[in-house]
This record gives C-alpha cells, structure tokens and sequence, in this order.
C-alpha cells in the first residue's frame, strides 16, 4: 500500500510516468520538465496555466544557465546568481543547446555563421576558426541591420515620395479627364444637336422634292392623257377610213401617214441642228459630217474657231435622253452648251469653257470628258463609238453612256444650270462624223 502511494507520489500527472527531470511550478504541482513544457507551447503566450489548479502564470523566461523557461516566482532566485543570465522567452529551451555536446551555445564561429558551444571551439569542427562571442556577433549584426533599416528606410522614403508623385499625378489626370470628359460631352450634344437638324432639313427636302416629282409626274401623266386621247381619236379615223369600200373616199380622206401621226421628239429634235460653217448635214438632219471644201457665209451665230454645230432648240427644263454615234476617225466631240458660249477662239470649243460640256474622242481613240478646260482622261478604250447622252435640267445633272453591252456609265457632271442648254456637236479631220 505504501509502495502504492509511493509511486503516485513520483508520477507525473501529464504522462503518467515516473518523473523526468521534474519541475515544481509556484502552486505545488509537480510535473516532467518536457511535459508542462510541451503543455505550455500548445497554450496561447501570456496565458499559461496549471494542468491541475488552474492557476495562471503571465509569462515563461528562460534561463540560459538552466534551459528552462521561469515564471515570475522562479525569477527571483535566478536573478541571484552571475551564472544565470536572463534572456526574453524563445520558442524551445533546446534551441540554445548544441546539438552536438549537449552544451549551452555561447560563441558564433565568424567561418561558418553558426552558432557553436566551447567544446566546438576548443576540440570540435570549428576548432582553430574565428569566433566571437554570442554578444559580440549579435551586436555587428545588428549594427549591419542598423545600416540595412537605414537604408530601407531611404528606399522606403522615397517610395513614400513617389506614392505622392503618382498620386499627384493620378489627381491630374483625373482632373484633366474629367475636363475632356465634359467637352466631348458637350461635343457630342452639339453634333447630335446639328445631327437632328440635319434630318429634318433632309427630311423636309425630300417631302419637298417628293412632292415636287409628283406634281411633275401627274402633269406628264395629264399630257399623255391628252396625247392617248388624240391618238385614239386619229386611230378612230383611220379605222373608218379603213372600213370604207369607196376608193373615192379613201383617198380623198385626210392623210394619216408618219408626218402627221408619229413625229417624235427626237425627230424634232433632230430636224433642230442648224449647220455652221463648214459642216455639212444629210437630208435627215441626223448626222453632221466635215467637208475641208465646204464653206458657208459667215453669221453672229456660227463659230469661227472650231468646226462645230448646235441645236436650234433649248432645253431650260425636264428630261432628254439621245443617243449618239460617231466616225472611227477623226476627233469629235459631243455635249451641251448655253447658248452664250463664245463663237470665235480656243475658248469656243465645247467643253473649253465654263458655258459647256462635252465627251471628246482623239485620233488615239482615247476618250477625255472636258469642262471649262479640265480633261478627264479614260483609262479604258471604248468598245464602240456610240454613245447616249442623258439631261435632267432640274437635278442638275448631265449623264454619258457607252452603249455597249452591258451598258456602262461613263462620267455625270453636276452644275447649277443658269441658262438654256443647246446640244453640241465638235468635228475635226475629213470623213468625220457624228450621227443622232
């Protein structure tokens, strides 16, 4: 029984084995120096406690002469003695043992950089090597940290600085951003401002123009009533003059031939040419041909310079389409002028000046289109010479065409016409012709 007792006694109530290395904390409790150790590293800093009691101890010092971390009440014995030398708590007592002899490590081999007890120095591997003691290599140490922190705390300053740079900087931009952001804002407003305006004016130009094709169209549309009209009414009598078994009568109707039913506007057009100088037109009025013998008397109208014809009718309205075909020789020329356009100088030929326009054929068979002196050449040779030429007094617009197959457009010019148009006809070199 009193064994038993015993043995409770040298228990450690951690373990539960016979003591090893046993300490007494303060309270009375006994435990293994490793156990409450151990016990006291899983617990949080400056709250350590008894196992048993309970009681709580502020902090564990180690003692560099015991390997052993001391709360308060411990300290007051230790404090006593020159061999026992206080440091701050570490994370394990055996941290500051040598691993090799088991002896407190008290000097720093400067070779190595390692941490070394007497045994090392005198008899171990770093025996014969340069050492110091702990206090010395710790204090070059942290003189070098001292220059080190002095130096980050250079670096650290102007990384302070350059924060404040670059934070100015940023301060700019925004301010600078928000500034173009407020324009382009205010940009944009106004284009959309002008945008709307824009349509509407667009769109109000279009129902003007809209109704002023359709006024156009019901008055062409109201012409041509007329017109189907009156040649239901000739077709009319042409069926009852067909109908009559009198030859008498038949003959001594009313004629009812091409003349007097079918005349075109471009037939009428065509018997419109006035020849000038030394041009000569067919029976038909529908083709223009050089004669180098043939000269005419001299009129205010015909031109002096250029051997050159036009229409005696005007166009100051509507749409006109012709077709036109010319020599493989020569050169000519064929287009609209006013009829101001001057009769004598170099300034006469259609398309030399300001008053005309005109599409001209070279010797080379290049093809130029020409205004006020201006040439554009094309790039392409033709594949025939017979072209058809479209006016649209109102839009402004004069239109050529190769009619070729298939049709392809060829140049428009665009102006403001201020006067009557006449059709132009330009020829040079003998046998040259132009044909409507």
């Amino acid at each position: 029984m009193a064994s038993a007792d015993l043995r409770d006694e040298l228990t450690c109530p951690i373990c539960t084995d016979i003591y090893t290395d046993p300490v007494t904390l303060t309270c009375g409790h006994n435990y293994c120096q490793d156990c409450i150790t151990r016990t006291w590293d899983n617990q949080e800093e400056g709250d350590y406690s008894c196992p048993e009691c309970r009681k709580k101890y502020r902090v564990r010092i180690p003692c560099t002469y015991c390997i052993a971390s001391l709360c308060e009440e411990h300290l007051k014995i230790h404090s006593k003695s020159a061999e026992h030398v206080l440091t701050e708590p570490t994370t394990s007592p055996e941290n500051r043992k040598c691993s090799v002899h088991k002896k407190v490590l008290e000097y720093y081999c400067c070779e190595d950089t390692a941490c070394i007890c007497v045994s090392c120095s005198l008899a171990g591997e770093h025996r014969g090597h340069q050492v110091e003691t702990l206090n010395e290599a710790s204090e070059k140490k942290k003189e070098k940290l001292r220059n080190i922190r002095q130096k980050l705390t250079s670096q650290r300053e102007e990384a302070e600085k350059s924060i404040q740079n670059l934070e100015e900087l940023r301060r700019q931009v925004q301010g600078k951003a928000a500034g173009v952001t407020e324009r382009v804002t205010a940009l944009i407003r106004d284009i959309r401002k002008q945008l709307e305006a824009l349509e509407k004016q667009v769109l109000s130009e279009i129902s003007r123009q809209e109704e002023q094709v359709s006024l156009r169209v019901e008055d062409l549309i109201r012409q041509l009533e007329i017109k189907k009209e009156e040649l239901s009414r000739k077709m009319g009598d042409i069926e009852e003059l067909c109908d009559m078994t009198d030859p008498v009568t038949v003959l001594q109707g009313r004629e009812s031939d091409r003349d007097d039913y079918c005349d075109t506007e471009e037939d009428t057009e065509r018997r419109e040419i006035k020849v000038h100088d030394a041009l000569d037109l067919d029976a038909g009025l529908i083709s223009v041909t050089l004669h180098s013998g043939l000269r005419r008397p001299e009129t205010p109208e015909r031109f002096q310079y250029y051997d050159q014809v036009l229409s005696s009718r005007s166009f100051s309205s509507g749409r006109h389409y012709w077709k036109v075909e010319g020599s493989e020789s020569g050169w000519w020329r064929v287009g609209m002028t006013y009829p101001s356009i001057k009769r004598g100088g170099k300034q006469s030929g259609i398309g030399n000046n300001n008053k005309s326009w005109s599409l001209q054929k070279s010797y080379n068979k290049l093809y130029y289109m020409l205004h006020d002196s201006n040439k554009i050449q094309f790039p392409h040779f033709f594949s025939c010479c017979r072209l058809g030429i479209f006016l649209d007094y109102e839009a402004g617009r004069l239109s050529f065409y190769e009619l070729c197959d298939p049709i392809r457009h060829l140049h428009t010019f665009t102006a403001a016409f201020t006067e009557p148009l006449h059709a132009g006809f330009w020829v040079y070199g003998d046998n040259c012709w132009v044909r409507i």
